[in-house]
């Protein structure tokens, strides 16, 4: 395996600090919005459209963006999504003043998930243009976890940092650290992409490739569990079980442990990349971190103790971020050059699918079915969503497991 060279290292992490930075916005909702809903009385089906705005809005603008890239290149979006989510985190301050919370909070997830839409797809792009093939699975690790930590850091934020100041000082701080990402985008990121000749940007331009709908089923399961059923109802399962860490109430534990749950994802995300490298086989290691997950959820779906707990969001993290580095180097194997901005729009279209399904599904059912029966199933997510990657892989290349050199276009 090559190393990376000197300037992609640096691009890459001048990609991960500009990330990070603003990942803070999308994590520190998570542990505020829940309960605050119910004291600016916003029904649990408007919170849970409200999580999911994001995700939903970046179903129509994924895939503009990933076209986007292949026009015009990394930088101009880059830096503009990054500005759109600083803006967008500051409005979740104007919605805590406003007599119209409800109307504030969506327009600045409807914003968010704009601005993510050209984040995530440029900074995987520049990624698989300043990387080699068989350094790919370090390099997109390395980025993903810069991605997943910032948003860890953002569920402290808003858990911890409500608790004890209150919820519009964690608002505006998140903001703050929004507002420094652009700054470095600006000053550091560079082009790197080659400009296509698209004459359109159209919402319905994806990538229809065999591995990208292969590679875009299996990031909508991942999302679906992790982001949009885990994430959401959390908050709720430590009100209902009693169950506080360090002290802190429903909130401020929820947001301890899904931070424990991200941090485990980031550094698996980057073992995962790195693992797939060094064997020189994506297929493997995503199999092997899709039954963490699986387990994860197993365990968490009947435990009512700490420690417990915090087991399973090890292990639900664990599985995510393993999964991840691979995930997104695979698609970059199996994509021609010209077409990857499409592609890795293509695969958020899918992940935003599952994590914009998920709040609107388990919220409702939880009252309903109970927090076993909503955890017992997200297990099975991952298990399905191994059996769609190897027949997929297989019909496209012939192998279950093809080698890293074999899956290069």
């Amino acid at each position: 395996m090559s190393p990376p060279s000197s300037g992609s290292n640096r691009v890459v992490l001048a990609v991960v600090a500009s990330t990070f930075f603003v990942g803070f916005g999308g994590g520190v909702v998570f542990p505020i919005l829940p309960n605050l809903g119910e004291v600016l009385g916003i029904s649990a089906f408007m919170v849970g459209l409200i999580l999911s705005a994001n995700r939903i809005t970046r179903l129509v603008a994924n895939a503009p963006a990933g076209v986007l890239i292949d026009r015009i290149g990394t930088r101009t979006p880059f830096v503009a999504g990054l500005a759109i989510e600083g803006l967008a985190t500051f409005g979740y301050v104007v919605a805590i003043v406003s007599s119209f919370p409800e109307a504030w909070f969506m327009l600045a997830r409807v914003c968010w998930g704009i601005g993510s839409a050209l984040v995530f797809a440029t900074a995987y792009t520049i990624t698989a243009d300043v990387s080699e093939a068989d350094s790919r699975g370090t390099s997109m690790g390395i980025v993903r976890a810069g991605i997943t930590f910032g948003f860890p850091a953002g569920l402290v934020m808003g858990g911890v940092v409500s608790d004890l100041w209150g919820n519009v000082e964690a608002f505006v701080l998140a903001a703050s650290f929004a507002g420094l990402a652009s700054v470095i985008a600006y000053f550091i990121v560079p082009e790197t992409h080659v400009e296509g000749e698209q004459e359109s940007v159209k919402p319905w331009d994806i990538e229809r490739s065999l591995p990208a709908l292969t590679i875009g089923l299996v990031n909508f399961g991942l999302y679906f569990a992790y982001i949009g059923v885990l994430f959401s109802t959390l908050v709720l399962l430590l009100d209902a079980r009693a169950i506080s860490i360090l002290g802190f109430d429903a909130q401020g534990s929820s947001g301890l442990l899904m931070a424990v749950t991200v941090l485990s994802g980031s550094v698996f995300t980057l073992g995962g990349g790195a693992l797939s490298d060094s064997v020189g086989a994506r297929v493997p290691v995503m199999l092997g971190f899709l039954v963490t997950s699986c387990v994860g959820f197993g365990v968490l779906a009947f435990g009512s103790r700490f420690e417990v707990l915090v087991l399973s969001c090890l292990l639900i993290g664990a599985g995510q971020g393993g999964v991840g580095g691979p995930l997104t180097a695979l698609l970059a194997d199996l994509t021609p050059e010209e077409r990857v901005g499409r592609a890795m729009g293509t695969n958020n279209v899918f992940g935003d699918v599952g994590g914009a399904l998920g709040p609107l599904v388990s919220l409702p059912l939880v009252d309903r079915l109970g927090f076993e029966f909503i955890y017992a199933a997200s297990a099975v997510v991952p298990m399905l969503a191994g059996v769609v990657l190897i027949a997929g892989i297989y019909v496209h290349t012939g192998r279950v497991s093809p080698s890293v050199g074999e899956s290069v276009s």
